[in-house]
């Protein structure tokens, strides 16, 4: 199966022309007219209304629905360094995600880098080109210092979509999760094992959608991260907390939920064991969980399962979010993304799961019914829905945070 899926992924990206994507022209181009308009002399036209208003540049350009997804290939999926050139089929395949669900056209831009100064100037220097910019496949610690500056210095909206766009989505099917398991936010108890990217963009939005963030406790590959600990780099000691608690066992002691976003088989069915009633697990290493539903189910019955998986009930998948979330940041025109953008989606998609499950949907995953429950927390994939409720979310609350340029 392994070598068959292996030929079927080569000649995916092979035939019938290499790669995944390709720029097709939106105007006629067949006469001498055309040509005109399209180059020469035509073009000096918006040419010069742009360098009078530089935003008559989304009237007259795509800017307005163009992303970059950009990418130094240094955290490539599980892979690890890749290097640049070899994220290309990754970012391709981003780009293909974002005009298929919505609507976005894509450049993918690999960027061979020594520092990350050299990664923020080049993106800086092309940034003009585009209406915002998804950084892509970006090693922590890098990923944040990269992404903290280019918010700051550039007026479009810039997003590490494996921090924030995965974030958006744990926390739309936690909310679900812990309705279901009639847990109060505000008391809930949480481990998250792996302090990366995704980790630490999901632990200030839990923050935001009312849990504690006393309770919720951070493990990487030492032990939980704690205020005793004295080898914490300064995006890490933010998280630290004051606990006995220092290996994965001890903090998964009572703990509400478990969010895993680390590595396969980490954790035990003991450790499940040892969990508080109605508990909420979200094993989403993947291709390998960090534990399989198969063991959690045979420790006990009273949970809620998610994986990073397509194959098992909940699959929580950041392309949920991504092309929502820029398509609403590209409508408002925003310049930035705010907190309350992510937040609106986040409620967006959480309600979403709430109401009934078109017939198209079911067809698409072979499903005869699916409702609101422990095997669906979180909307599937497809759903065209989606399109039509989490963007104009994040429209409004792009203009109520002051962000949204489009009048």
């Amino acid at each position: 199966m392994k070598k068959d899926l292996t030929q079927a992924a080569f000649d995916y990206h092979a035939k019938p022309v290499p790669g995944k994507i390709s720029v097709v022209p939106t105007k006629p181009c067949e006469t001498q007219s055309d040509l005109s308009l399209a180059y020469t002399p035509g073009v000096a036209e918006p040419v010069r209304a742009i360098k009078q208003d530089p935003e008559a540049a989304y009237l007259y350009t795509n800017k307005g629905n163009l992303v970059a997804v950009i990418s130094n290939g240094t955290a490539v999926l599980g892979l690890g360094n890749t290097g640049a050139l070899a994220s290309k089929p990754v970012m391709e395949g981003k780009a293909v995600l974002f005009k298929r669900l919505a609507n976005i056209d894509v450049f993918d831009i690999e960027i061979e880098a020594a520092t990350k100064e050299i990664f923020i100037e080049t993106v800086a220097a092309i940034s003009p080109t585009f209406g915002a910019i998804n950084l892509e496949d970006i090693a922590a610690p890098d990923c944040f210092h990269i992404e903290e500056v280019l918010r700051t210095r550039l007026n479009i909206p810039v997003l590490h979509d494996d921090q924030h766009g995965t974030a958006v989505i744990i926390c739309a099917a936690l909310l679900n999760a812990f309705e279901l398991q009639n847990k109060k936010l505000a008391d809930v108890r949480i481990v998250i094992l792996g302090a990366g990217a995704a980790a630490q963009a999901t632990l200030p939005l839990l923050s935001l959608m009312g849990i504690t963030v006393e309770n919720i406790l951070m493990v990487d590959s030492k032990g939980v991260i704690h205020t005793g600990r004295n080898d914490l780099g300064t995006y890490k000691q933010r998280f630290a907390r004051v606990t006995s608690a220092r290996t994965l066992t001890e903090a998964m002691r009572e703990a509400d939920a478990f969010i895993g976003l680390s590595g396969p088989q980490l954790v035990t069915p003991d450790m499940i064991a040892s969990m508080a009633p109605r508990p909420v697990i979200f094993a989403l290493a993947n291709p390998v969980p960090e534990i399989y539903p198969e063991i959690v189910h045979a420790v006990r019955r009273d949970l809620i399962m998610a994986t990073g998986r397509s194959d098992f009930p909940n699959q929580v998948n950041n392309a949920l979010g991504f092309p929502y979330l820029f398509r609403g940041a590209l409508d408002a025109r925003a310049s930035g993304f705010t907190q309350a953008m992510l937040v609106s989606a986040i409620r967006a998609l959480s309600q979403l799961a709430h109401e009934p499950v078109p017939a198209e949907v079911l067809r698409a995953f072979g499903e005869n019914h699916l409702e609101f429950g422990s095997g669906y927390i979180i909307p599937k994939l497809l759903d065209p829905r989606l399109l039509e409720t989490v963007p104009p979310a994040v429209v409004r609350a792009a203009i109520e945070s002051g962000v949204a340029r489009a009048s």
